[in-house]
């Protein structure tokens, strides 16, 4: 299963009909929570996801909107007795506040955090189903984005393995040894494959624009990223390092993105189709405007063609 669960998407403050940020991301084995704002583990509870499903917590950066949840959260993992480890990633810089907030009142401590904050531009973090990168983006605060990207595999053409008369097994042993032997002749695997490439989520949270916005949405299946303003205040967004919706839909229809998600949206905006209609001027692919315990799907893999 690959899908994003929304848990909240409100800016600064939340409002009658939008939650502070919080966002899942189921990905196979993996269950990463991002940016945990007041109430996400309230908002869990609506999508049937609970503390023992996360394997992983990701903080773009401290500003209250983005982490105030982070006591909650961290105290279930404990009350719900998780017993897996659970890596929670942040800005390097923001240490002081994470240690506050991962003992904000007293409780007892059960779950094992594995804390592995980001100190570095671009850094990569191994992980079973792929990789997950930080880049550094634009804000008053040290603030990172992340994105998850799977790598390339290889699709079998059956009528090249007919041709060949590559069945049963041996189809097994041409995956795993990369060849076959054939009646004195060597099969490769790429004369009867082709390239399947792996998937990529992008999150892309409080920032202005920069290389770092580019970087992580670059062919991404599935972007999620702030639009905080429309284009009439783009100078203020500009001035406190956030992105309106037109400059959010160009990045994502410059950078190959299939499905662009759009969220933290400022409450001075009551109707959420003027996103929608600002966005769409410049983005003709999926386009979501975010709404509170809403689920996307990832997009089905891009089908490679036969050479």
């Amino acid at each position: 299963m690959r899908e994003l669960v929304v848990l909240g998407t409100a800016s600064q403050a939340p409002t009658r009909r939008r939650n502070h940020n919080g966002y899942l991301l189921r990905w196979d084995d993996e269950v990463i929570l991002f940016d945990p704002g007041e109430g996400s583990q309230r908002q869990m509870l609506h999508t049937g996801v609970t503390a023992t499903d996360l394997t992983r917590i990701c903080v773009t950066h401290f500003h209250g909107d983005h982490c105030l949840g982070l006591p909650g959260m961290i105290q279930r993992l404990s009350l719900d007795r998780v017993p897996h480890p659970v890596a929670v990633h942040f800005p390097a810089g923001g240490a002081d506040y994470f240690a506050r907030l991962r003992h904000a009142s007293s409780f007892h401590e059960t779950a094992e955090l594995a804390v592995e904050p980001i100190d570095a531009d671009g850094q990569r973090i191994a992980l079973g189903i792929g990789t997950l990168e930080a880049r550094r983006l634009r804000h008053p605060v040290e603030t990172y984005g992340y994105r998850l990207v799977e790598p390339d595999g290889c699709r079998l053409l059956p009528e090249r393995l007919s041709a060949y008369g590559i069945a049963g097994p041996a189809v097994g042993q041409l995956l795993r040894e990369g060849h076959l032997d054939l009646g004195g002749r060597r099969v490769d695997r790429d004369e009867v494959s082709v390239t399947r490439p792996g998937q990529r989520f992008a999150f892309v949270m409080d920032t202005g624009l920069c290389d770092g916005v580019y970087a992580l949405a670059e062919h991404a299946d599935l972007l999620v990223i702030e639009s905080t303003f429309l284009a009439s205040e783009a100078a203020l967004a500009a001035e406190v390092g956030h992105l309106t919706a037109g400059q959010a839909a160009r990045v994502a229809a410059e950078s190959g993105v299939r499905t662009l998600v759009l969220t933290h949206f400022s409450q001075r905006y009551a109707d959420p189709r003027r996103f929608h209609d600002e966005a769409r001027e410049h983005f003709a692919g999926e386009l979501v405007i975010a709404e509170d315990l809403e689920t996307v799907p990832v997009p089905p893999r891009r089908v490679p063609s036969p050479e």
